[in-house]
């Protein structure tokens, strides 16, 4: 059971990640990664909506029937989107205006309803948390990890404004890299264009040496034997 839960991560993380692997949700991974708290902002309200929708999918799963349960599960999913978007409007206020309509628009991202129709329909309601966790997780990781090195690449800081969009107690995290005027180009689209480009090219030459050290590995197991 441990195995499988450890899948359900490491799909979500690496190998299925929804930005990295599956290139879904690249509307707001280009529109809100300027800064990495921008990205941590969006990853988290979306890691919400992924978790509480595949619990709820799961729930119902064998209620509702297979002619209406996607109309079902895009109401179920606009709904908690507008709960998200109210919350964040109330306590988040300042990363709220920041992000503005991408908040509405988590109703739209992909990998939320392709988690509902994929997984969460099909299993049960520890699994299918566990499953929005790691995909959503995965997601929040891929949008800080751009908005971090858009951010230091175009003006030389590292989660600035953290204090003022997330709260006092983020203040910790804001760095900045004395006499570095920043890149402009880099928190423009074509910055976040290429950034992604760069992450994806390296994520295919990582999983090519680990795939061709497996397969050493492999070989060279019945020799040894």
């Amino acid at each position: 059971m441990s195995e499988f839960y450890g899948k359900l991560m490491k799909d979500g993380l690496w190998e299925n990640n929804v930005v990295f692997s599956q290139m879904l949700a690249l509307c707001p991974t280009m529109a809100v990664t300027t800064s990495g708290t921008n990205g941590l902002g969006m990853g988290l309200a979306t890691t919400a909506v992924l978790v509480v929708s595949n619990i709820l999918v799961s729930m119902i799963r064998h209620t509702v029937s297979s002619q209406v349960r996607i109309p079902v599960f895009v109401v179920l999913i606009a709904t908690l989107v507008t709960v998200v978007d109210m919350a964040m409007n109330a306590w988040l206020h300042e990363l709220y205006k920041v992000l503005g309509l991408f908040i509405a628009l988590i109703v739209v991202n992909c990998a939320i309803l392709g988690r509902a129709e994929a997984f969460a329909v099909k299993n049960g309601v520890v699994a299918s948390a566990v499953d929005g966790l790691a995909m959503g997780l995965g997601f929040t990781g891929a949008l800080t990890f751009i908005g971090l090195i858009r951010e230091f690449l175009g003006s030389g800081t590292l989660f600035a404004q953290a204090s003022n969009l997330l709260g006092p107690s983020f203040a910790f995290l804001e760095m900045k890299l004395p006499g570095y005027g920043g890149a402009l180009l880099m928190i423009l689209p074509p910055g976040g264009f290429a950034i992604l480009g760069f992450l994806l090219a390296g994520k295919r030459v990582m999983e090519q040496r680990m795939a061709d050290k497996a397969a050493a590995a492999g070989e060279g197991a019945p020799a040894a034997a």
